[in-house]
């Protein structure tokens, strides 16, 4: 629950209550209070822990809610707020955006909103207290923008995103079939139009229809007639978004097509209706066909973009489309078929071979290989067993088990999963927003060139000036293509960001994938993320005429039924290598040395140096490869038997499989590699050395972690931080980009910017390439909209006819601009094509 006292901007100070989700103790208050108070313009933050509420006293000309909202994430806390998603209609570019986005932000409640023409969609994150779904909507509507559908329940507030994948895709698929029809009955039209408007062209009607005549001009009214319908049904959306800007005194897209076919249909109208008026007969020439083709193309245009850019969501497709629709459950000692809706936590979920899980679970019975390849991105199917964990929309390969529900609706991994794409796809990177902010005055821009064009060839121009200025006018007008400005960042996000998802990595913004691409330093906290976070039996070193078998065996046995991590990792090690423990009598710990027991009726001791000296027992012999081991970073324990040392065995906290390949990756992608871990530093240069990282932190604190990224940012490197704990979390928010091991903590992933669902390294590897394939795409996309831009304006104006007698037709200008969006959009969809080196 959120309560906001009454904000006035209009005062230098407003105070508002946050609700604050993830406070579990008393050094929280603390850490959110520190967190706001280091935000200029706030004045007081005073949290109450037992209604778990912050109450904010700040300047709003400083800092917004938006940003208070922002820090207390970056804590690693959550904030009270709903998140809706609204489909909007006819959203073309920037200025559309931007339009959109200030009527919301000026709506009391509203903490954040982001537009992007990319799904033709903007999410709201507010405050419920404050704000409600009617007045959000209507703030949207003022905007002159009219909305499709809410992808979240119209009656009630919610705090996630619903999944209605078929409202957007049978929106998309309505709009591109209406301008389908459109596109083909303006360009029937356009057909007689264009050939019966220039007749000293055709032969046969050059004598028919000679310049001055009566037949030409009964001919090219009946052409208005005809090319009427075009201007007012195939063009309406020009004219509908001309208006809906205007009541909003700003400019568009539809502005600059609006005006251009309208000034081409009224000067055709004049030329038919009084061709007195013109000093000379040949200057009441019509423009009917630039009024039909110019729609024409530009209609198709827009089908063509609308039909590319359904195609940048494929990845939402896809993570949809393992949802299970049914779930076979237990009740009353009976399976039945339900609706995946209805099954409920701790059911009992019967999966047989070849079916995908339809929830989260945990398996009670049975056994079976899983292919987890659609979320985590390993191709390896994973052997489950009783008490494994089983996710929702995997696949179950061979055997038939039971599990039982424990996440289930929305609350299911993959449900999760979706929602964060869906949001990341929402976001905008930095640069986005200086392109919002260019496209802003772009349009009047172009409407001020395009009438000091038509002036300037009206004055100086050659005749027939007249005819001469009205092209001008005309083509700059429709030349000129904001689309592709607002198209170029957003499209190559949504397929980048969706990329991401289908390689295991979940990028959550815009933001992340921006930076992501400038890393020059990442720091790897050790356990957990080059390590397994678990100790493993590594070694057996045998001596006095000892097996390994029985060196095993003595130390397995001691430590059976032990709940130490090291004895749990010598029992586990035994067993996997084929060796029962057996029972140990008089069993003792000995504090800070080891333990001690009898086997078999002999005396066994198992641990450190001090404990063999303690009883005596000659270790010499076995000294050299204690320190072997010591030295590469794993923990050594002596064995004794009847006071004769037996061996060694090594536990150690065992590197992950594919870590040392991904710091090659990173290394050769030029990423310094830093390994931050709080094991003195002779263990930590082993492991370093073993995964080839050069330098090492280590004898850090858990509170010092954050400490220790700034002070390499302010060496001058742009960090990444990746861990997995809840004390990795202040140092991922500190970090310029956090990546979050999936199988870590929530705290951690809260506070992440990226979060790899494998765990493995190699997802880092994946998510830095995906940023740089896409910012790479996004730089492209732009380039090639300022360009087209740059160069076709100055064409279109006139600006080569006294060199070259080049000046552009308005027909070339609509079909230029039409695919100039087109283009941007396919670029972006080639990013579907990307292929990680190593899969996460």
């Amino acid at each position: 629950m959120t309560s906001l006292p009454e904000i006035d901007t209009n005062t230098d100070e407003a105070s508002v209550v946050l609700s604050i989700g993830g406070m579990t103790c008393r050094q929280c208050p603390a850490a959110v209070e520190r967190a706001l108070q280091d935000l200029p313009g706030v004045e007081v933050a005073r949290v109450n822990l037992a209604n778990k509420l912050v109450e904010i006293h700040y300047d709003p000309n400083q800092v917004s809610i938006r940003d208070l909202a922002r820090s207390v994430r970056k804590a690693g806390y959550s904030v009270g707020a709903a998140k809706i998603r609204f489909l909007i209609r006819n959203m073309h570019c920037s200025s559309c955006v931007t339009r959109v986005e200030s009527a919301l932000m000026m709506t009391p409640g509203v903490i954040s909103a982001s537009a992007n023409v990319g799904p033709n969609a903007v999410d709201v994150e507010y405050l419920p207290d404050e704000a409600n779904l009617s007045s959000i909507r209507s703030a949207i509507e003022a905007s002159g923008h009219r909305i499709l559908e809410p992808e979240s329940d119209r009656d009630a507030p919610q705090t996630q995103v619903d999944d209605v994948p078929d409202v957007e895709e049978i929106a998309r698929e309505n709009e591109y079939r209406l301008l389908m029809r459109k596109f083909w009955f303006a360009a029937i039209v356009s057909i007689p139009v264009m050939g019966l408007s220039y007749p000293d062209l055709v032969p046969g009607l050059r004598d028919w229809m000679p310049m001055g005549s009566e037949n030409r001009r009964i001919v090219w009214a009946l052409l208005g007639v005809l090319t009427l319908p075009v201007l007012l049904w195939s063009g309406s959306q020009f004219f509908s978004g001309m208006w809906d800007g205007l009541k909003h005194r700003s400019a568009n897209m539809h502005t600059l097509i609006a005006i251009g076919v309208t000034a081409a249909f009224l000067y055709s109208v004049v030329a038919v209706a009084y061709p007195d008026m013109f000093p000379r007969v040949e200057l009441a020439e019509v423009f009917w066909d630039v009024t039909s083709v110019v729609i024409a193309l530009v209609v198709l245009g827009l089908a063509l973009e609308l039909k590319a850019k359904g195609r940048t969501s494929e990845a939402i497709k896809k993570l949809m489309g393992l949802q299970a629709k049914t779930a076979r459950v237990v009740r009353g000692g009976k399976e039945m078929d339900i609706p995946v809706e209805e099954v409920l936590v701790e059911d009992t979920v019967v999966v047989r071979p070849g079916e995908k899980i339809p929830v989260d679970g945990e398996l009670i019975d049975g056994s079976s290989a899983v292919d987890e390849s659609m979320i985590t991105g390993e191709s390896i199917p994973i052997e489950k067993l009783i008490g494994d964990e089983v996710i929702g929309g995997t696949l179950n390969k061979t055997g038939t088990f039971q599990f039982q529900a424990t996440k289930v609706g929305k609350d299911t991994a993959l449900s999760n999963i979706i929602l964060m794409v869906k949001d990341a796809q929402g976001s905008k990177a930095p640069i986005q927003r200086v392109v919002d902010l260019v496209s802003g005055y772009f349009v009047p821009a172009v409407m001020i060139l395009a009438i000091l064009s038509f002036v300037a060839w009206y004055v100086v121009g050659p005749e027939p000036r007249i005819i001469y200025s009205t092209i001008v006018l005309v083509t700059t007008l429709i030349i000129a293509c904001p689309c592709a400005l607002g198209l170029a960042t957003p499209t190559s996000l949504t397929v980048g960001i969706g990329k991401g998802a289908e390689n295991g990595v979940l990028i959550r913004s815009g933001d992340a994938l921006q930076s992501a691409e400038k890393l020059d330093a990442l720091v790897l906290d050790k356990m957990g993320t080059i390590t397994r976070g678990e100790p493993a039996l590594t070694d057996i070193v045998t001596g006095d005429g000892m097996t390994e078998h029985q060196v095993l065996r003595l130390a397995a046995s001691l430590e059976r039924g032990s709940e130490h991590p090291l004895g749990e990792a010598i029992v586990n090690g035994a067993v996997a290598r084929g060796v029962e423990p057996t029972k140990s009598d008089a069993f003792r710990a000995i504090p800070g040395h080891g333990v001690s027991g009898q086997i078999d009726g002999r005396v066994v001791f198992l641990g450190n140096a001090k404990l063999m000296n303690d009883q005596k027992i000659e270790i010499v012999h076995l000294k050299p490869e204690w320190d072997r081991l010591a030295t590469e970073g794993k923990t050594p324990m002596y064995v004794a038997v009847d006071g004769l040392a037996a061996g060694l065995v090594a536990v150690a906290d065992t590197v992950k499989d594919d870590s040392k390949e991904a710091i090659d990756l990173l290394k050769e992608m030029g990423i310094e590699v830093i390994m931050l871990t709080g094991d003195n530093q002779r263990t930590a240069d082993a492991i370093a050395r073993f995964v080839g990282v050069d330098r090492v932190l280590a004898d850090v604190l858990p509170d010092d972690k954050a400490h220790e990224v700034r002070k390499l940012q302010l060496e001058g490197k742009r960090v990444g931080m990746v861990g997995d704990g809840i004390n990795d979390a202040p140092a991922l928010a500190q970090a310029d980009v956090g990546f979050a091991i999936g199988t870590g903590t929530d705290v951690a992933i809260e506070a992440s910017d990226v979060t790899l669902i494998k765990g493995s390294l190699i997802g880092v590897v994946t998510a830095i390439e995906i940023s740089r394939a896409t910012m790479r795409n996004v730089r492209q996309n732009l380039v090639g909209a300022f360009g087209y831009n740059t160069l076709g304006i100055p064409i279109a104006m006139g600006i080569f006819y006294p060199f070259f007698g080049l000046l552009l037709s308005p027909l070339i200008a609509a079909a230029a601009m039409a695919f100039s969006s087109v283009t941007v959009v396919s670029n972006a969809n080639r990013l579907r094509l990307f292929s990680p080196r190593s899969k996460a």
